[in-house]
């Protein structure tokens, strides 16, 4: 079938092997497509998840003309915003509302003469594919045989081009062969090893988005594993290649690379489990089933916390993830060997914390991404060196220990929390012992018992006295002997030692070595 067409020929239709399912929002962008001076197509994404019955929420036209216009008229008229995109593309944004549900509608100018160019121009042939607006939305315009791949479950690109001209295609390609479940074809596959590398010349901010979306979706263990094995892993997170090899004591049963992907997949496992879909065969696994059992009283508590839009418009999963994959990436600089044998790695977080930094700060998170990350990684050890320290199974902490675990981690603990869940099954692998894990679990529901139903009380107490109050009525002066009587003063309130504004000036008085008189 030809690709040359002339730019005024209608490509051929077909009509789809079954009824396609489209959002009602599409029948009220109907009448403003209909304003285009040229036909305007659905294409890309949404054709491709029609076909796989997936839930779809962006909706992507193309036509001959600059699609801001049109993108600006679907948002005036239907209540959304506007956003122009790309002035050199003629792309606009609109996104609606629709319920509790959220549309992006991208309109853009074709890539090229025709729409037949703009497809053969596509990544892969599962994108490539097209419905008119003026029909039904049953005909479908396929130039490159997207249908028969989705139904032979195949990822096939576009043309011999398709990856050399955009590399960061053979990150998008891993992300969509582990998310639709699709076996990367043979030459598609040999093309992401040859170009895929050149994802290094490519801008850090279109890595940085590609990654993060495979971070934030379904597998990322298996896409990391894949990234790994064609050579592409490590272009992003070098950081990697040193834990290669890096044998750990008991009861590690990995080196440093092999534990940090069985962290990342059992992190996957532990969201699985907390999350609204879960089903009985998330918690199917013993150590999922106990996750369940004790810690399901936060889970809307969780989920509300993991659902937080970012301005990033990251996932909170993908930065997770990506805490997850630095984790351990401090040891070994760290690691140390005692004459009995027995391998160390002191100080590893505040090392990976550093170099968890770094990374971020190259595949150019935000600041606020950045800070989040790098704390997860520093405050990771905190709940297990809390476990150890804990009467065993009896998951008691005082509440001194609650204060300063909320204190040095603030909301980061609540992804620490989960983290350590999963760095914990990780860890051990086979070899879970179940009262083992079931202490673990009650160290970390206390903690979350601290910060969700007794924060004003050990958390974050109104404190009884302020700064002002201390320098008044204590003849002090402002300065960081001050702010050291304060801390000590709320961390004594947490622990329930002082109650009253008295009790705290007294305090406040023996730390200062002040007399009554």
């Amino acid at each position: 079938m030809t690709l040359d067409m002339h730019p005024e020929a209608l490509p051929p239709l077909q009509p789809a092997p079954f009824a396609l399912g489209w959002p009602a929002l599409l029948e009220e962008l109907r009448p403003f497509l209909a304003t285009s001076p040229s036909p305007v197509y659905l294409v890309g994404g949404a054709v491709r998840d029609a076909f796989l019955r997936r839930p779809i929420h962006d909706l992507d036209f193309a036509g001959a003309a600059d699609g801001r216009k049109l993108a600006k008229l679907i948002a005036d008229k239907l209540g959304g915003a506007y956003y122009p995109l790309d002035a050199d593309r003629g792309v606009g944004r609109a996104i609606l509302k629709r319920g509790s549900e959220r549309f992006v509608i991208d309109v853009a100018r074709f890539r090229g003469e025709s729409l037949a160019e703009d497809l053969a121009g596509r990544d892969f042939t599962i994108n490539a594919l097209a419905v008119p607006t003026d029909g039904d939305f049953q005909s479908v315009i396929d130039l490159v045989g997207g249908i028969v791949d989705l139904q032979q479950k195949r990822l096939r690109r576009c043309n011999e081009h398709s990856i050399a001209d955009d590399p960061v295609r053979a990150l998008r390609a891993v992300r969509f062969s582990v998310a639709l479940n699709l076996l990367i074809e043979p030459q598609t596959r040999a093309d992401l090893r040859t170009y895929g590398p050149q994802i290094a010349s490519v801008s850090a901010e279109r890595v940085r988005d590609e990654f993060m979306n495979i971070l934030g979706g379904t597998r990322p263990h298996v896409a990391l594993r894949t990234l790994d094995a064609l050579g592409l892993l490590s272009l992003v997170v070098p950081e990697i290649e040193a834990m290669r090899g890096v044998t750990q004591s008991l009861p590690h049963t990995q080196d440093v690379w092999g534990h940090t992907l069985s962290v990342v997949e059992r992190l996957y496992g532990v969201l699985a489990t907390i999350s609204p879909a879960r089903t009985e065969d998330s918690a199917a696994d013993s150590a999922y089933g106990m996750i369940v059992y004790l810690l399901d009283r936060f889970r809307k508590q969780w989920q509300s916390h993991l659902d937080m839009p970012q301005a990033s418009g990251h996932s909170v999963q993908s930065l997770l993830m990506l805490a997850a994959l630095l984790h351990d990436c401090g040891k070994p600089a760290t690691r140390s060997v005692e004459e009995q044998g027995h391998i160390h790695f002191y100080k590893h977080e505040l090392v990976g914390a550093d170099l968890a930094q770094t990374r971020c700060t190259a595949l150019r998170l935000s600041n606020d991404e950045n800070s989040r990350v790098t704390e997860i990684v520093r405050q990771h050890m905190r709940p297990l060196h809390l476990a150890s320290s804990a009467p065993y199974n009896k998951g008691e902490l005082s509440r001194r220990a609650i204060y300063r675990f909320w204190k040095a981690t603030g909301e980061t603990g609540l992804d620490v929390c989960l983290l350590t869940l999963a760095d914990y099954l990780g860890m051990v692998g086979v070899n879970l012992v179940l009262q083992d894990w079931i202490h673990h679990l009650q160290i970390v529901a206390v903690l979350l018992d601290g910060y969700f139903n007794q924060k004003e009380i050990i958390v974050a107490p109104p404190p009884l006295v302020n700064g002002r109050d201390l320098i008044i009525g204590l003849d002090l002066q402002p300065g960081p002997q001050l702010g050291q009587v304060l801390d000590a003063l709320g961390e004594a309130q947490a622990a329930g030692e002082i109650t009253t504004i008295e009790e705290a000036f007294t305090l406040a008085k023996t730390l200062l070595n002040l007399s009554d008189n």
